[in-house]
């Protein structure tokens, strides 16, 4: 191997900033277990520069092989201390094929749909009523559903038709007064009741559905936890960011994008507070909760949400899984969790369909009796 001669006091100074970015990894990884988002909100995002910082550490760890070999045991205890948030965060799970799938599972979609595309239609037809169509799919949970009155946009009549493989159909409003937001569930099993899930928010919400599967019941929670409201401004102020990453823009837009992710962040972790009760207070037989948690696999939301649950991605997925399809933000941030008695099998995010600003994660659920 090629040994680079370098100076003690060049190494060192390299290895002081090797502990920086390891602390930050470690405070990244395990941020939510020890950060409240509602007393410091701020800090609660670091969990979103949780890959940057992974990347950075793996840099010093192949530096170190070539500079100093003594300084690779650093950058590897590191890695090894944050093995389980790199299981949560880029899992590596086997497919198992179709045909070898258990007879009884259940086929679950859960897409963020942008108001159905904003019920545009080319040649008559929706994109995401074509996707959703051709999943076979027993259970689809959208957020942001919406169907439209005006002439040359997606009507209910067009979804009655294009959906009619779900005898059963939940569409309820979420949110304040004005908001226009909507949750929907269509199903091959009978939707016993549903209910709006208590907590401020003047736009977002959670609805929590009893299911009917054979003898037993599912509680079914549709989620979409508040939005982090950036802007097309702000989401072009982090391009110019990554594109030239000068002093002014740093600042400025390091300023404006924390405060209001760590706004969102702390409305949330009150949210997830909330949710959690609500699966910890469950009487149904089997529980799911899926839909958009705007928030990564590493943050204090998802954490709570999936505490003493099973995440059906981390279990059963492959590779960061990033579901938010805009540019530059590369995050998983819809999710489906399930109570320890169901078994996930093949969960993806499906890149196939860029009609939303989301792709669709699905997974299979095995049921176990």
């Amino acid at each position: 191997m090629v040994r680079i001669n370098l100076s003690d006091v060049f190494c060192r100074f390299i290895l002081a900033g090797n502990v920086l970015v390891g602390a930050l990894l470690l405070l990244a990884a395990y941020g939510p277990v020890l950060i409240n988002p509602v007393t410091h909100p701020i800090w609660s995002c670091i969990s979103l520069c949780f890959p940057i910082f992974l990347f950075m550490n793996c840099c010093l760890l192949v530096f170190w092989m070539f500079a100093r070999i003594r300084y690779v045991l650093v950058s590897l205890l590191l890695l090894l201390f944050c093995v389980p948030a790199i299981r949560v965060y880029v899992p590596f799970n086997k497919a198992t094929p179709v045909a070898e799938l258990p007879d009884d599972c259940i086929k679950l979609v859960s897409y963020n749909s942008m108001m159905m595309s904003a019920g545009r239609l080319n040649k008559g037809k929706n994109a995401i009523l074509e996707y959703l169509k051709t999943t076979g799919a027993d259970i689809i949970c959208l957020q942001e559903y919406g169907v439209y009155t005006r002439k040359n946009l997606l009507s209910k009549k067009m979804v009655d038709k294009a959906m009619r493989a779900y005898p059963y159909q939940k569409i309820v409003r979420i949110g304040g007064k004005y908001s226009s937001n909507k949750l929907a569930c269509f199903s091959k099993y009978p939707i016993l009741s549903a209910r709006v899930i208590d907590y401020p928010s003047q736009y977002n919400g959670s609805v929590a559905m009893r299911l009917k599967i054979g003898k037993k019941t599912m509680l079914l929670i549709n989620n979409h936890l508040e939005s982090n409201k950036l802007t097309g401004a702000d989401r072009s102020m982090y391009s110019d960011m990554l594109k030239t990453p000068s002093k002014e823009n740093l600042t400025k837009g390091s300023r404006t994008l924390l405060a209001k992710l760590g706004e969102a962040s702390s409305i949330r972790s009150r949210q997830a507070d909330v949710l959690a009760k609500e699966i910890r207070n469950a009487r149904e037989d089997y529980v799911v909760v899926c839909g958009d948690f705007n928030d990564s696999p590493l943050s204090y939301t998802r954490r709570v949400l999936a505490s003493g649950m099973n995440d059906a991605f981390v279990e059963s997925g492959l590779g960061m899984g990033v579901s938010f399809n805009q540019k530059g933000f590369f995050f998983r941030i819809d999710h489906i969790l399930t109570s320890t008695n169901i078994r996930t099998y093949n969960c993806k995010i499906d890149r196939s369909v860029g009609a939303s600003d989301h792709y669709p994660i699905s997974c299979y659920l095995e049921l176990k009796k």
